[in-house]
């Protein structure tokens, strides 16, 4: 007999939490986000539906894979991965959570989302952020961009936050971090330890499903 999760059907969709970074078309004409670890290869729009990373059929989130996009219930959880290195210059976002999803423990694998707010990190320097420049790399077709004053854009390709807002459509918006607000403290702590275990439990149990079906496949 196999067990079945219960089903949720709220009033409201869920809200959740993850970081990503801000991207612009090649052309200028299209603005949205790229995630940081499965997926970040395929940049997402503001309001946008999730496909299976791997090229196969079936709709995301399926049981037996882990795609699908990917947040975490608490603002501080997604904070919290801004402590790494390579994440250091990229924005908190708050989405809705649309479409059919699976809870863990501490976030949604879900098949839609709508980004209602974006806020990203004070400038290098460690004034508060009014633009988007670029970064410096990018995706195919795409360029990504960080956060800068006015004093350090230089001459790179740079969009005030309200533009870059506009761009991407579908009432976006787009706040600079209070300097000195935020900022994550070297080294691994404990909430960034306990956000990458959320993601790690999360492919755990996907990877428990199918250790089971297979099990029962091989007594049978």
């Amino acid at each position: 007999m196999r067990l079945r999760l219960p089903e949720e059907r709220p009033k409201e969709p869920p809200t959740g939490y993850k970081i990503a970074h801000p991207v612009l078309s090649q052309d200028g004409t299209r603005a949205g986000f790229t995630g940081v670890s499965l997926g970040a290869a395929l940049p997402y729009a503001v309001l946008d539906e999730a496909h299976c990373v791997y090229g196969r059929r079936h709709e995301a989130p399926h049981r037996r894979c882990d795609c699908g996009f990917h947040c975490v219930h608490e603002r501080a959880a997604a904070e919290a991965f801004l402590c790494i290195a390579e994440h250091r210059r990229a924005a908190l976002l708050e989405v809705t959570v649309l479409g059919a999803y699976i809870r863990f423990e501490r976030g949604f694998r879900y098949a839609r989302q709508r980004v209602r707010t974006a806020t990203v990190r004070p400038c290098g320097c460690g004034a508060r952020a009014s633009l988007l420049v670029d970064a410096g790399w990018g995706r195919p077709g795409w360029q990504v961009l960080e956060s800068a004053c006015g004093g350090c854009a230089g001459r790179r390709t740079a969009l005030r936050l309200a533009e870059f807002a506009r761009i991407a459509g579908e009432g976006l918006t787009v706040l600079g971090a209070r300097p000195g607000s935020g900022v994550p403290p070297r080294g691994l702590g404990v909430p960034e330890l306990l956000a990458e275990a959320a993601l790690l439990q999360a492919r755990l149990d996907v990877f428990q499903g199918e250790l089971a079906r297979l099990a029962k496949g091989e007594r049978n």
